[in-house]
């Protein structure tokens, strides 16, 4: 054996007995220990798998009923409110936050009462001055009062549509509430088309008021324009969602693009934000727009720091509530069903400027053609209930397992198209050449 053998075995021998020995070849055979029943709070310091990872980095909790931004939701059909028989020809539609005052709750949403019921985006050449072309055509926002939050009653209309060509003659729709140093101000959007002819074209408008009661006055201008050609939110400034944070006012919506008629739906929706010093502008919008990468309508609240939105219908994340601490960057807090959809919540501390959001227990939200019929599309207005409050704890809200029914299943069933494809397919297996 040469000399240098003698020294590599001498060498090896000695980290053996100090317990320095090259054992990885034993270790990796060793298998880690399973993960334990008794899930730790805390990340454990051991191999993870992604997903396991993701329980601990992405959510609150592993569990969704200990989860805080974790509910299900309960829907209260409200009194108070007519729909003609349900023919179309009324709707109530977008509500607003609510708020409290004068000893009672405030909504305001979108109102259409016409002659006859839309003829449909689709034949928005049709539209006339009486005729809509979509539920929300011809509208005008009126605003409604309540001591329970059960049973309201309608006051009339806040915000007419102005005399044409001032912002929102065709329509004034879809808006939400501001109250700011002692006044109160409604975000809009400001149709001066039928839509349809160009999509859903809008800009957002304001009017203000001393008093939740009115009247309202109209700034006769465009707060948020809509940006430039080849820009996501070109065409649409959608559903205008106002909170204080930070001494400013941080207004969010809802833009479509990326229209593609070759593909259902055609259109992508995602989520902008736009800031001011002022309730009347200018408003600026972020660098990183769009902030939430999908969703419909706008519906955020402040939660803990930052803030807490309802993410719902539409793109890769939706039927999520996701949270930004920094108010901007968001991320999937948890995955919910059956949300409301255009939900205005009652937020108390919504322009309080807090850093430490208590969150949301009631809203008032909407359900679209009411009726199951579009020959009698309208739109009614309903209360949802729920827990994303640090206040309340209320375990039936935190549920996470919805017993549907089989007639809820069935009702979303083959189309007559899809059952004759599946027929075709069957028979192409049948025939002789497909079984040899």
């Amino acid at each position: 054996m040469t000399n240098l053998l003698k020294l590599s075995f001498s060498l090896a021998a000695l980290l053996v007995v100090f317990g320095q020995s090259d054992a990885s070849s034993e270790d990796e055979n060793t298998p880690a220990p399973a993960f334990p029943y008794l899930v730790p709070d805390e990340k454990p310091d051991r191999p993870l798998s992604t997903a396991v990872q993701r329980n601990y980095d992405a959510y609150s909790s592993i569990r969704p009923e200990q989860n805080e931004l974790f509910t299900q939701f309960k829907y209260t059909k409200l009194k108070g409110f007519d729909y003609n028989d349900g023919d179309g020809t009324i709707t109530r539609r977008d509500p607003s936050k609510v708020i409290f005052a004068n000893g009672k709750y405030y909504v305001w949403y979108t109102c259409r009462k016409t002659p006859v019921k839309p003829v449909g985006m689709s034949r928005a050449a049709e539209a006339t001055d009486v005729i809509p072309s979509a539920d929300w055509d011809l509208a005008d926002i009126y605003y409604a009062t309540s001591k329970d939050g059960f049973t309201w009653q309608e006051q009339g209309v806040a915000v007419p549509r102005p005399p044409k060509p001032n912002p929102g003659w065709r329509s004034v729709t879809t808006t939400d509430i501001l109250v700011w140093e002692g006044k109160y101000y409604l975000y809009y959007q400001a149709f001066m088309e039928a839509s349809g002819l160009r999509g859903d074209y809008c800009p957002v408008a304001v009017s203000y008021a001393d008093s939740p009661d009115g009247p309202w006055t109209p700034a006769n201008k465009i707060v948020i324009p809509n940006g430039a050609e080849g820009e996501w939110d070109q065409h649409a400034i959608h559903d205008p969602y106002p909170l204080v944070h930070n001494g400013k006012i941080y207004l969010y919506y809802k833009s479509d693009f990326d229209e593609r008629p070759e593909l259902t739906p055609s259109k992508v929706r995602m989520h902008g934000l736009a800031i001011a010093d002022n309730p009347l502008g200018p408003f600026t919008k972020h660098p990183l727009n769009p902030v939430i990468n999908s969703g419909h309508e706008t519906t955020l609240f402040p939660f803990k720091k930052g803030v807490a939105a309802f993410v719902i219908r539409d793109g890769m994340e939706r039927n999520t509530i996701q949270y930004a601490e920094d108010w901007v960057s968001f991320k999937i807090a948890s995955i919910v069903e059956l949300m409301p959809n255009a939900a205005g919540p009652f937020v108390p501390d919504a322009f309080t400027d807090t850093e430490d959001g208590i969150g949301i227990t009631w809203g008032i939200s909407h359900f679209t053609n009411a009726a199951n019929d579009w020959n009698r599309n309208h739109s009614v207005l309903t209360r949802f209930d729920c827990d994303l409050s640090r206040n309340v704890d209320d375990p039936q809200m935190k549920g996470h397992h919805m017993n549907l029914t089989p007639e809820f299943h069935y009702k979303q069933g083959l189309s007559g198209k899809q059952r004759e494809r599946v027929t075709r397919e069957t028979a192409e297996l049948n025939k002789p050449s497909a079984q040899n």
